[in-house]
């Protein structure tokens, strides 16, 4: 027997080659397509979303004693509303122009634009569990604030850990966006005082 593969033998390695071959070239795309939306990920909008989060509840909190559901509901509508117009300014402003829509660039775009509604969430859940805590409304509003900020800063440190920042470059994201949510809380005591 010389080293010929003709036969039924041959067949079943051209056939086990090729599908290994398949199922390598998948798996090496399903990593590509992981690193493109890990290389595309963009914080951005939980950095703003936590901004926006901090800003509805110094707002409701100088209308007085806010009802804690109906703060609930307050920030994660606003966020859910900013999150829609940052989508439609995604697809309608400099996306139209670059390429036709179709879903699955819609729906890349709201995936993108998620994080401003994720961001409110924390602080929202910091209202709804403040009587848990024993925290009255103005505490509750308190509680928010410090969770919205602490949100804002570690979303920055995660984007800009994902680009693969030096620690100096998160330590200084980090202290920025800690000196702006300071910021933002500065005007809540400056308005009810």
């Amino acid at each position: 027997m010389s080293g010929d593969m003709t036969g039924p033998h041959a067949k079943d390695t051209t056939a086990d080659t090729t599908a290994e071959a398949a199922a390598a070239a998948r798996k090496v795309r399903r990593a590509e397509r992981r690193a493109e939306r890990r290389a595309h990920a963009d914080y951005t909008g939980g950095v703003y979303g936590s901004m926006l989060a901090t800003s509805v509840v110094i707002g409701a909190g100088t209308l007085g004693s806010f009802p804690r559901t109906e703060l609930v509901l307050l920030l994660l509508l606003t966020s859910v509303v900013f999150w829609v117009a940052h989508v439609h300014a995604q697809l309608f402003g400099a996306r139209l122009a670059q390429r036709a829509l179709d879903r699955r660039v819609v729906l890349r775009v709201c995936r993108e634009e998620w994080p401003i509604v994720k961001a409110a969430v924390p602080p929202a859940a910091a209202v709804a569990v403040s009587p848990l805590l024993g925290l009255d409304v103005r505490g509750a509003l308190w509680l928010a604030l410090s969770v919205a900020v602490a949100g804002q800063v570690g979303w920055s440190v995660a984007a800009a850990r994902r680009v693969g920042a030096s620690r100096k470059l998160m330590a200084i994201t980090a202290s920025v966006n800690l000196l702006l949510g300071l910021l933002i809380v500065s005007f809540k005591i400056f308005l009810t005082h």
